[in-house]
């Protein structure tokens, strides 16, 4: 008698395989969820809608872009702060001393004074040139400029400027017109923009502004009363040692008050970055909450995709079996 498969024994056979298929598919499934922690099927997580994980991606992307926009933002207002520290240390040191050496009238006290306020007023200079990735700090929009041109011809120019008068006050007249706004400060010293940088970006509808320059008052008055002293010590009004206390003796009152007006300047920019921080710490708040948001959609519950790896598996065994003795099943082995 000829050998035949029957239709039915056809169906179990596809029904058999498909099922076969079927759960090695959902073990495959399941065991990457285990690994990963995330859920294989998301459109059936979602119900077909993903527009809230959409939403959701989308604001972590843009929280990142600006939290890698704080970083930024507070290495520069940090970095600024340290150098207007520096300035300030370098201030509050040489004002007691040339206003000492100016009570005492005496070169031997005013020429270390005023040589030390000269190397001060390159350090100063050095500090407010200070650059982050190759960015100027001070130089308003103009960051691929130097805040300010080197000492030597600061002071040559003021050397220059001065070299007719033979007295005290024409010298200080001089030097305050140099340093006034519309002066030759700048046009001589100061190299960067009279542009403000625009408002840094630290979060949605939330901005920094930071207007430091190296032309603010501050810095000018600090140069002024630094440069005045070191043209002192350059051998300004040389002839006349009542001239030169006097000179030395404005250059001291000139620091004292720089000093404040320091201090007013990193006051703003500390301000810009309590802003910084606080920014940064909703923007870092925002982007957990949105994490725990997107976990309760996309990641996978560990002890459910166990169970039901298990459950699988039993599954698939007992197919195996029942497909085992199916296939032993014949007439002759009834009869």
């Amino acid at each position: 008698m000829p050998n035949f498969l029957s239709v039915g024994d056809m169906s179990q056979s596809y029904q058999m395989n498909r099922l076969n298929a079927d759960l090695k598919s959902r073990m495959n499934q399941l065991s990457l969820e285990l690994t990963t922690g995330k859920v294989q099927d998301v459109a059936d997580r979602v119900g077909g809608d993903y527009s809230p994980l959409t939403s959701i991606e989308r604001s972590l992307k843009t929280l990142e872009a600006y939290q890698h926009a704080n970083a930024s933002a507070a290495l520069t207002t940090t970095t600024m702060q340290n150098a207007l520290e520096t300035v300030q240390t370098y201030v509050s040191d040489a004002a007691p001393d040339l206003l000492m050496a100016s009570d005492s009238g005496h070169i031997h006290m005013i020429s270390p004074a005023t040589g030390d306020a000269k190397q001060k007023f390159g350090a100063v200079i050095s500090a407010i040139n200070t650059q982050v990735a190759g960015r100027s700090l001070f130089s308003g929009t103009a960051t691929d400029q130097v805040s300010l041109a080197n000492p030597e011809a600061i002071l040559n120019a003021l050397n220059l400027a001065i070299a007719a008068e033979t007295t005290a006050a024409g010298v200080q007249g001089v030097i305050d017109t140099w340093f006034a706004p519309g002066g030759d400060f700048e046009t001589v010293a100061y190299q960067g923009s009279t542009t403000n940088l625009a408002p840094l970006s630290i979060g949605p509808h939330e901005s920094a502004t930071l207007t430091a320059r190296a032309d603010d008052t501050a810095i000018r008055e600090t140069l002024k009363g630094l440069a005045t002293a070191a043209l002192v010590h350059d051998g300004a009004l040389a002839s006349n040692l009542t001239e030169q206390t006097a000179l030395v003796s404005y250059s001291a009152s000139t620091l004292i008050s720089a000093e404040s007006s320091i201090l007013t300047m990193r006051t703003n920019i500390g301000t810009a970055e309590a802003q910084i921080e606080q920014a940064s710490v909703r923007n870092a708040t925002e982007s957990q909450v949105l994490e725990i948001a997107r976990a309760g959609i996309v990641e996978a519950d560990p002890y459910q995709s166990a169970t039901e790896l298990e459950a699988a598996q039993i599954q698939l065994e007992t197919l195996y079996t029942l497909t085992s003795r199916l296939s032993r099943l014949s007439l002759a082995n009834y009869l």
